[in-house]
């Protein structure tokens, strides 16, 4: 039987609570035989200046250990340039035949697909999984919505990257947000004491 893979890309900067919580619900939710982990490399359509890389990858591998499930995949992270999700699904699909790819991503994520990188060719490869915040409703483009596609529906808590860092560099405890030892991996090392310019105004994922 062929394998089915959620993929779960993100710049995770920091990786919380909500990230760890959809990965499950998607592992149980739909079936999946591995969720796998992909930190970005250089994102395109972020607005801040992304934690380096190191950083972002040890935080996952902290929050995603003692599921055996879920797996960490540093392609984006190895591949110079830009990231994009067509470029990856395309080397996984030739590195891993046979397997059913499942695109995890976000409402706001689900509402840009139609500026994507040949988002239909994208499509054509994978099945959608959106992921809802509470109390929101975001619709695609009408583009999207005409081009044959599955998307399936997945709850996500209302936790912001953005926030967290925000607390983070105010001081604040962010204990409730973030896996223990994610916490104790920003406090050891510093992170986000200091905000780069124009950080209020961007939007984590």
């Amino acid at each position: 039987m062929n394998r089915r893979v959620g993929l779960f890309g993100g710049t995770f900067d920091p990786v919380h609570n909500a990230h760890v919580a959809l990965a499950h619900a998607a592992l149980h939710g739909l079936a999946l035989d591995e969720v796998r982990w992909v930190p970005t490399g250089h994102s395109w359509q972020k607005d801040h200046r992304a934690t380096a890389a190191e950083h972002r990858e040890a935080m996952v591998r902290l929050a995603m250990a003692g599921e055996p499930r879920f797996v960490l995949d540093r392609i984006e992270i190895d591949r110079p340039g830009p990231s994009y999700t067509l470029d990856t699904v395309r080397a996984l699909h030739a590195a891993e035949p046979g397997t059913e790819w499942v695109l995890m991503i976000g409402q706001d994520q689900y509402a840009g697909l139609h500026t994507w990188r040949d988002w239909p060719v994208l499509l054509g490869l994978v099945t959608l999984a959106v992921a809802n915040r509470p109390g929101t409703t975001v619709q695609p483009h009408a583009d999207v919505l005409a081009h044959p596609h599955r998307a399936v529906p997945l709850a996500m808590l209302d936790i912001s990257a953005t926030d967290i860092r925000q607390r983070v560099a105010a001081g604040a405890d962010i204990s409730q947000l973030v896996p223990p030892p994610v916490a104790r991996y920003i406090e050891t090392h510093g992170l986000y004491r200091a905000l780069a310019a124009g950080e209020s105004t961007s939007h984590g994922s």
